[in-house]
C-alpha cells in the first residue's frame, strides 16, 4: 500500500492571477531541477472549458543509499505528464500529474485544485492531493517513504516558485497600469493552513 498526502493552502490573491501566474512559473530560481515544458495539446470545449496537456522533464537525482542498488545508467531525467482542464464557469483549476518513466521504482501522481471563494474574492484555495506507490519488491517502503520527502520539499519550493510568478506579474501590472490598479499579493503574505496528512 503506498504513501497518501493532502494539504490545503489559502493564498491572498484572486483567482485570476494564481492563474496567470500558474503558466508563468518557469523558469524561476526556486524550480531549477525543471528542465522543460513543452504543450502537447489544448482545446477550448463546447462548454468553455480549456483543456491542456503537457509534458515537463524534471531531473531525477536518487538518494545515496539507492545509488548503490540501481543501475549506474539509470535515466537522471523524469518525464511529467501534466492534465489540466480550466473551469471558467465554476472558477475552478484542476491539474493532474504522473511520471511517465522510472514507474516501476516510484510512481507519483498528484492532484491540484485552484478554486475561488465567491464569499472571499481575493483569496484563492489550494487543495494538494498526491499518491506514492513502488513496485520494487523488498525496498517499496523506503523508497515510499523517499519520495513523501521529496514531494515535500518540492511542494515548498513550487509555492514559492508561484510567489516569485506572482511577484513579477504584480511588477507589470503596476508598470503598465499604475499604482490606482489593484495589486496581488504573494504568497508569503497568504494566511496558508497546510494539514498534510498520510495513510499507510
Amino acid at each position: 500500500m503506498g504513501k497518501y498526502f493532502i494539504s490545503e493552502t489559502d493564498i491572498k490573491t484572486s483567482w485570476e492571477f494564481v492563474l496567470t501566474a500558474f503558466w508563468q512559473r518557469y523558469p524561476n530560481p526556486y524550480s531549477t531541477h525543471v528542465l522543460t515544458e513543452d504543450v502537447l495539446f489544448r482545446e477550448v470545449t463546447s462548454d468553455n472549458c480549456l483543456l491542456s496537456r503537457r509534458l515537463l522533464t524534471k531531473t531525477n537525482r536518487l538518494p545515496r543509499w539507492a545509488e548503490c542498488i540501481f543501475p549506474a545508467n539509470l535515466s537522471s531525467s523524469v518525464y511529467i505528464i501534466e492534465d489540466s482542464v480550466i473551469d471558467l464557469d465554476s472558477r475552478r483549476f484542476t491539474t493532474l500529474t504522473w511520471n511517465v518513466n522510472h514507474a516501476k521504482l516510484m510512481r507519483v501522481e498528484e492532484r491540484c485544485v485552484f478554486f475561488s471563494d465567491q464569499n472571499r474574492p481575493v483569496w484563492t484555495r489550494l487543495t494538494r492531493e498526491a499518491w506514492i506507490s513502488s513496485g520494487v519488491f523488498g525496498l517499496s517502503r523506503p523508497i515510499q517513504e523517499f519520495g513523501l520527502a521529496r514531494l515535500r520539499s518540492n511542494q515548498m519550493k513550487a509555492m514559492k516558485g508561484l510567489e516569485h510568478a506572482l511577484s513579477h506579474l504584480q511588477k507589470t501590472s503596476s508598470s503598465h497600469h499604475g499604482d490606482s490598479t489593484e495589486k496581488p499579493k504573494t504568497c508569503s503574505s497568504a494566511s496558508t493552513s497546510q494539514k498534510p496528512q498520510q495513510y499507510v
